[in-house]
């Protein structure tokens, strides 16, 4: 039971918003992908297949983190706790819970057709170096949104077989998304990470975390209506994107950055904006 508890908390299962922030964008990819090729088992059938993939990814993800940063995350009083940096769990173990989880992935992507397999491997490369990009560049969550919105690729793919301009302004879209999110979250640890030399958005920005979020924010709903007019759907439906958008500057007014929780709420909060763009792509696919 106690090492349960340890694998719990090591892949993160016990706080879902990681793995939904994973998944959203795969959805969005495989909705937009809808829209062209209305086959409705294997659009549903390929949800489930990018939920579970999610789950599995974003928990091998967060293991190989925490083995990269088990000395940083000593020093952080958020994370000096986590199983492998307080010693609950060996590296080697740890290391062997992420060929489970990637070897379960793998059968999971191979479902899907040759290009997505190849647009699935593809993306091990960035999971696996973005702990690193810390330590290089005040912009790891630029390459955070690379990787976590990789799925809108995939998920269009697994639909259309074909590579095209729309996924690719959703993706871009969704990378300013990630920018803006996850500078909110960095701003819970922004003193413990100057002082141990780690790198982030939240930092360089400190001074002005609400206009840079807010300029993120405004780039992504930029992105989304280039992506709509583009392909001259009915205007009406652009009613949809209003509570996605609306959901993107509450989060804006809400955080702190002298309030860790209210930072923590407005991250969170992400989730459901995750579900209401999710609605407005389907609206598109369905209407």
């Amino acid at each position: 039971m106690e090492k349960f508890h340890i694998f719990v908390q090591l892949t993160r299962l016990n706080k879902p918003i990681g793995f939904f922030l994973l998944f959203w964008p795969c959805v969005w990819g495989l909705s937009l992908g809808y829209y062209f090729n209305n086959e409705t088992l294997l659009y549903f059938k390929y949800i489930i297949l990018f939920f579970l993939g999610s789950v599995l990814m974003r928990s091998a993800g967060c293991i190989f983190n925490d083995i990269v940063d088990r000395d940083l995350d000593k020093k952080v009083e958020r994370t000096k706790k986590r199983p492998i940096a307080s010693g609950k769990i060996s590296v080697l173990e740890s290391f062997i819970y992420i060929v489970l989880l990637c070897l379960i992935s793998l059968l999971i992507l191979l479902q899907f057709n040759k290009l997505t397999i190849i647009l699935g491997i593809g993306s091990m490369i960035l999971a696996f170096a973005y702990p690193f990009m810390k330590r290089i560049t005040y912009w790891p969550q630029l390459f955070l949104g690379l990787t976590f919105n990789w799925g809108i690729i995939m998920g269009w793919t697994s639909l259309t077989n074909n590579i095209s301009l729309e996924p690719f302004l959703l993706y871009v879209s969704a990378i300013f998304w990630t920018l803006g999110y996850d500078t909110i979250y960095g701003l819970q640890d922004i003193h413990d990470d100057e002082i141990i030399g780690v790198k982030s958005t939240s930092i360089k920005f400190k001074n002005n975390p609400k206009v840079f979020v807010g300029t993120c924010y405004c780039l992504c709903a930029l992105f989304i209506l280039i992506m709509f007019f583009m392909m001259e759907i009915n205007k009406y439906i652009l009613f949809f994107s209003i509570p996605f958008v609306t959901s993107l500057f509450y989060q804006i007014r809400i955080f702190d950055i002298k309030n860790t929780e209210s930072c923590l709420t407005a991250f969170k909060f992400n989730n459901f904006s995750g579900l209401l763009n999710f609605i407005f792509i389907l609206s598109i696919s369905i209407l």
